[in-house]
Formats: C-alpha cells, structure tokens, sequence
C-alpha cells in the first residue's frame, strides 16, 4: 500500500466516524506512524509503507474514529511554539489559552525583579512553563505549579524536564498548602458549568479529566476561591490573571473589583470573544 492509499483509507474512515477534521487528523497520524513530511509526500505519495507501520497507522486510525483525543494517541500538543507531553490525566493545551501567556509575559516585562510565579491549576504545566521558557534570560524568576491532581503533576513534570526548567511542583488543593507570596498568579481554573458538560464534544466530556472541567453549578466556583483567598498569597500589587469562558468576563472582572483588585481588564480571544481577566491587587484600598 502507497502512502497515499493509506492516507486516503485514513481520512475515509475518520470522516465516516464523524471526525471534524478528519482529512488533517489522519495526516497527523500519518505524519507521527511514519515520519514523513509534507513536503516529502507531494513528492513520493506512491511510496510503499512498510506493513508493520500501515497496521499501526490503521490502529491509530481506529481508536480516532472512536473519538480518542489525537492528542492522547500522539502524546503531544504544541503550544506557545513548544511541544508539550499530553495525556488523559491533563486538558490538552488549547490555543485560547495564549493569551493568558502572552498577557502574563507582557505584564512581567512592566514590573521589577526579583519575581515570583505561582500557576494555580497547572495541568500539564503549559501556561507556566511557556511563561519561565520565554523570561528565561530573567535570572530572578522562579516558579511554582500547583495541582490537586498528583497525575497531572507527572506530567507537568515530565514537560518541564524537556524543556530543561527548574521549576517547583506541589499537590494542593488549591492554596491549601501555599505558604509564599508571589509577583502574580496565574490560572485556567475548571470553569465549565456542571449541567454543561454533558453537551461538550466527546473527545472533552469522555476523555478530559472531570477534575479540570467542572466549574460546579454556574462555572464560577474557583474563580469566587482564589479571588477570595489570593490576597493571602499576593505581594503587593501583585497580578492575578485568569482564562476564562466566553460569557464569565464580566462576572469575574466585577468579582475581583469587589475584592480590592484595581486596573481590572478583559482580554479578547482572536475570535473576539472574552478570554482573560487580569487586576492588580490593592492593598491600600
């Protein structure tokens, strides 16, 4: 079989499982099982695949149609423009989660050094991972992961061995176990509203981690406890940024304005939609 055969049986099969991208998933899978290149396949698509890789391209190929992540069968996302480790115990790393980074570096350009990080809810340790990779000719940053989850925070490690950064993981349930200050927090807490979840795609309801979704009733339950808890745990004027979902910007924002956070902003996606929510804490209010 050519490699074109193959990549053509691959696309019919996800597009008739329903796949959305069916075409580009089963050119990833083609891309990851034999190592070809885009360039290299408009050039030798009649080249012969060896059988052993047409059977696990068609195993692969199998378990997308059953709506397994990609990602879960890579094992790897990009994001920020670095290659993270993946799997079912962490939310793979969305695009929508880039400005959360972008605006957190933006605003550790703007303030003094020495700073100190703390990404509540790390998952597979994107967010604070890609922060520390870009600041780090910064010699005066360190950061801190937290998650409830000792699974995720494998991963998280895992990622920031690859990366080769020297960062601090802890279990916690939130701040439970925080005893530091820090320059800013940052957080893509679960936001999803509970009666929501079961209308999500299902590569997210069956397949993501429950623990990293579930923002309880109306979405906004991590959002009211580490607004409420994060002045413990804030230097001053220290920055509290958070991801959020398209309809909670001005929820959250007014949130944060009744806890004594000024300059409060909302942050739009490229979509145009509300993505982030960032303040400074006062403390002389």
């Amino acid at each position: 079989m050519t490699l074109k055969e193959l990549y053509n049986i691959g696309t019919d099969i996800l597009k008739n499982a329903s796949i959305q991208e069916s075409s580009l998933d089963a050119w990833y899978l083609l891309e990851y099982v034999t190592g070809i290149t885009r360039a290299r396949y408009f050039v030798d698509s009649q080249q012969s695949v060896p059988k052993k890789q047409q059977e696990q391209y068609l195993q692969l190929i199998q378990k997308r149609a059953e709506h397994i992540p990609l990602q879960h069968l890579t094992g790897v996302q990009e994001f920020m423009g670095l290659e993270f480790h993946v799997n079912e115990h962490v939310l793979i790393p969305r695009q929508d989660t880039e400005i959360l980074v972008e605006t957190a570096l933006k605003k550790l350009k703007e303030i003094s050094f020495p700073v100190n990080l703390l990404d509540m809810c790390t998952g597979s340790g994107c967010i604070l991972l890609s922060i520390l990779y870009y600041m780090k000719n910064k010699k005066q940053i360190t950061g801190t992961g937290v998650d409830v989850s000792d699974k995720a925070l494998e991963v998280a490690r895992e990622n920031a061995k690859s990366l080769d950064l020297s960062v601090d993981f802890l279990q916690s349930d939130l701040f439970d176990k925080i005893t530091d200050k820090y320059s800013m927090i940052v957080s893509n807490p679960p936001y999803i509203r509970s009666d929501v979840i079961k209308t999500l795609q299902e590569e997210v309801r069956e397949h993501d981690p429950m623990l990293a979704l579930d923002g309880m009733e109306d979405g906004l339950y991590f959002y009211r406890k580490i607004i409420s808890e994060s002045e413990k745990y804030l230097q001053a004027d220290g920055y509290l940024i958070f991801e959020i979902g398209h309809d909670q910007g001005l929820d959250v924002s007014n949130m944060m304005k009744d806890a004594g956070f000024r300059d409060v902003l909302i942050k739009k996606d490229l979509a145009g939609l509300d993505r982030v929510v960032l303040g400074v804490y006062d403390t002389k209010r």
